[in-house]
């Protein structure tokens, strides 16, 4: 394969991989407030989530594998799962290892789920909504297609659905909060009991 090819592959599965993180993201974001609707009931949600996760792996492994097989610039297999291992932008590239080694983590847990206790499961997954970051900046930093319009207002859209999504579920949270600290039973005083009984 030449180099020339090689480097629009590289571009363009990075950039779908992108689009599909971010919308993995927001699907994670919204079936974990477990909301559902009569046109998508939350199994349809968690299901569709799951699909757009295994399709973001297949192009972020396209990206992976095309970037190493470049020959323009030396990135070398280690770099794919240890960081700091090309030094080719070695702060970027480790960028884009740490987002991928925290994706497999992710997968490989997921893979496992009914083997693993839940609590070690949700707080492997939670490593997803880090790798997000991490592997918007290693993007945005590493490829050049970012000086053109139509992509990075691709990238700022895929920031501002994450950005609107954690405020919208952070909103969502505080609404339970409140009212369930309005629903909790008030606690009266029986008569003939001092108060200093009730509070000391």
């Amino acid at each position: 394969m030449s180099s020339t090819t090689l480097w629009y592959a590289t571009r363009a599965t990075g950039l779908v991989a992108m689009v599909l993180l971010s919308a993995t993201t927001v699907l994670g974001i919204v079936t974990a407030n477990r909301v559902t609707s009569r046109r998508w009931p939350g199994f349809a949600l968690q299901d569709l989530h799951r699909r757009v996760s295994l399709l973001s792996v297949v192009f972020l492994a396209g990206h992976v594998l095309t970037s190493v097989l470049d020959t323009y610039v030396h990135i070398g297999w280690a770099a794919v799962v240890v960081p700091f291992a090309s030094s080719y932008r070695r702060g970027w590239v480790a960028a884009g290892t740490v987002s991928l080694d925290l994706l497999l983590a992710v997968a490989v847990t997921s893979l496992l789920r009914h083997r693993l206790p839940a609590r070690l499961w949700r707080g492997v997954h939670w490593l997803a909504y880090l790798s997000w970051p991490v592997a918007m900046a290693h993007g945005m930093a590493m490829g050049t297609d970012v000086r053109l319009g139509w992509v990075l207002d691709l990238c700022l859209a895929c920031i501002a659905a994450v950005v609107g999504a954690t405020a919208w579920r952070t909103a969502l949270a505080a609404g339970r909060t409140r009212r369930a600290r309005l629903l909790l039973p008030v606690r009266r005083r029986p008569e003939g009991v001092p108060v200093k009984h009730l509070t000391g």
